[in-house]
């Protein structure tokens, strides 16, 4: 058991494994359907973002309104149009899987004392869902917080948190909290919320630059030695 009751929260795409542009070109579809404009998302690098936020940059692009009730009621819409393409694309992806040591560490770490398991991504609920049941491992976060919560990261990472602590039956200031990402926009949003935060370079980051942006820990891999340590306190 760690020192202090402690909830991870894991980021989906980068860190627990790669679509292959999967979710970017859903999205792309979506735009191209309802607005006749393919490309939109060329040059928009999605890693950190939430969905909310991206959907609005694209709204942005084609030159319609990022703010007020019409533009939450589209990027509802968009959403809603988003998650079946979504599923369309993971059927069509080539290189779907996993990443190094995510097996391995959510079996040390899940129903482990104290530990609380969750999510902290910008997927809405149900898109991270759909991933990670394809892969067969969305059944070990108990909870998360997700895109649909809030379109801030460190707002959408504190709810999750709350949830984690509430699952180990504690107050949140009493849990040590970890975020678990491939970014720097990860370990900004785990310092916005005073956690500590484990980068990981699968999605390409160095891990010398994790580092450098502020994250606790990091590594190539969550196969590396001392993930567990960093994970659990030790």
């Amino acid at each position: 058991m760690p020192a202090r009751p402690t909830v991870l929260l894991f980021d989906v795409d980068g860190t627990l494994a790669t679509t292959t542009g999967s979710g970017r070109r859903a999205i792309e579809r979506v735009f191209a359907a309802r607005f006749g404009h393919p490309g939109v998302m060329q040059g928009v690098d999605f890693g950190g973002m939430t969905d909310r936020a991206i959907v609005r940059v694209g709204l942005g692009v084609v030159g319609q309104p990022t703010a007020g009730p019409a533009a939450e009621a589209a990027i509802d819409a968009l959403l809603a149009e988003y998650l079946p393409l979504l599923d369309d694309e993971l059927d069509r992806a080539s290189g779907f899987r996993v990443h190094p040591g995510v097996l391995e560490t959510l079996a040390a770490v899940v129903g482990r004392a104290g530990v609380a398991v969750g999510l902290g991504t910008g997927n809405v609920r149900a898109g991270a869902e759909t991933k990670l049941t394809r892969l067969g491992i969305f059944d070990h976060f108990g909870f998360g917080g997700f895109g649909d919560d809030h379109e801030d990261r460190p707002t959408l990472l504190r709810i999750g948190a709350t949830r984690g602590a509430g699952v180990l039956g504690v107050g949140l200031g009493e849990c040590r909290v970890v975020v678990i990402g491939d970014t720097a926009r990860d370990v900004a949003a785990a310092r916005a919320i005073q956690a500590e935060s484990v980068g990981v370079g699968t999605s390409g980051s160095d891990p010398a630059a994790l580092r450098a942006s502020g994250a606790t820990h990091a590594f190539e891999t969550l196969a590396a030695p001392g993930v567990l340590d960093a994970l659990l306190g030790g």
